[in-house]
């Protein structure tokens, strides 16, 4: 599913500085513009892991850039290569300036590779392979990722809940069950607040971004019997008709996101509270994102809701000094 990129040009350095190592607002969004270092390899383990990553990181998430700058500087700097992949593959799935069929080809390619070993080994494609090894990632999981975005190739519709769920798990859960390893946690109850959280922050990208995917070939990310439920049609969409009715499905929708939010607070596994710090902000952003929706009518045919880079950070100073 494609994400906007226009972001704040200060966080992609902020999710490569250690703590104490210059936090402050960034401008006016644009899109990140971070070069790759010049310095010779080897002068630092952050610089030998994303060569190649910085590449595609200078349009990372400003959510993501601000949660993970609480990790370790060696930590962080595996969850930018991961990063990284998943980027990769979330472009591969749906640029219309690549034909279909070599970003199937490409895809495919990644999952071939990393069964079986690549041919030619890039640079990101080793950094991954080494960041499986190093952290013990299940290939599947990695894999898994790849089926996701296989299915964003062409735009399709999930007729059930449990349809949009299986997608959701392969894009969104399946990258926390990763990111849980890389951040070091421990408890197995790690993994299913991962999958929980993984599946709010989801369905509340599907909701911020509804205009976004119907532009993009006429994607639609909800339930078509969620749609029926409350008398709305694909074509009202389409339009970017907001009644009582599209009300009510968003509603919907967001009751269904705040209860995942709850269920991975309730299984926040003790032990791994502090590792999980990136995790809990990534949590914390959305939430608010998602108020922010509800309480201003879900207007998402005609703006794009942010959390303000000020309130981000005071997030990110709560769980970084709590813990």
């Amino acid at each position: 599913m494609r994400r906007a990129r226009r972001q704040h040009r200060q966080l992609a350095r902020l999710a490569l500085l250690g703590p104490g190592e210059g936090i402050q607002p960034g401008g006016s969004g644009t899109l990140f513009t971070l070069a790759r270092d010049h310095r010779p390899l080897g002068v630092h383990p952050l610089e030998r892991a994303v060569s190649d990553a910085l590449q595609i990181t200078r349009r990372a998430k400003s959510n993501l850039a601000f949660a993970l700058r609480v990790l370790p500087r060696e930590r962080r700097a595996d969850a930018v290569v991961f990063y990284a992949y998943c980027r990769t593959l979330d472009d591969l799935a749906d640029d219309p300036g690549i034909p279909a069929d070599e970003r199937a080809a490409s895809l495919q390619a990644w999952k071939q590779g990393l069964a079986h070993g690549f041919e030619k080994t890039s640079e990101l494609q080793r950094e991954v392979i080494e960041l499986r090894e190093r952290h013990s990632i299940p290939n599947e999981l990695l894999t898994a990722i790849i089926d996701g975005c296989q299915m964003d190739l062409e735009p399709r519709r999930f007729q059930t809940w449990e349809d949009l769920s299986d997608y959701i798990w392969k894009v969104a859960c399946a990258v926390g069950l990763v990111s849980i390893r890389i951040f070091g946690c421990k408890d197995p109850e790690a993994e299913s607040y991962a999958v929980a959280l993984g599946r709010a922050l989801q369905l509340t990208n599907i909701l911020r971004d509804i205009r976004e995917d119907c532009d993009n070939g006429g994607r639609i990310y909800l339930p078509l019997d969620d749609l029926a439920r409350f008398g709305y049609t694909e074509s009202d969409l389409a339009a970017g008709t907001r009644d009582d009715r599209f009300l009510a499905l968003m509603r919907y929708q967001a009751d269904r996101a705040d209860g995942y939010f709850r269920e991975a607070a309730a299984l926040l596994p003790a032990a791994d509270r502090h590792a999980l710090a990136p995790a809990r902000i990534m949590g914390e952003i959305y939430q608010e994102l998602l108020g922010q929706m509800r309480r201003d009518g879900f207007r998402v045919f005609e703006k794009r809701y942010r959390v303000s880079g000020i309130r981000k950070l005071a997030i990110l100073v709560k769980h970084g000094i709590a813990g």
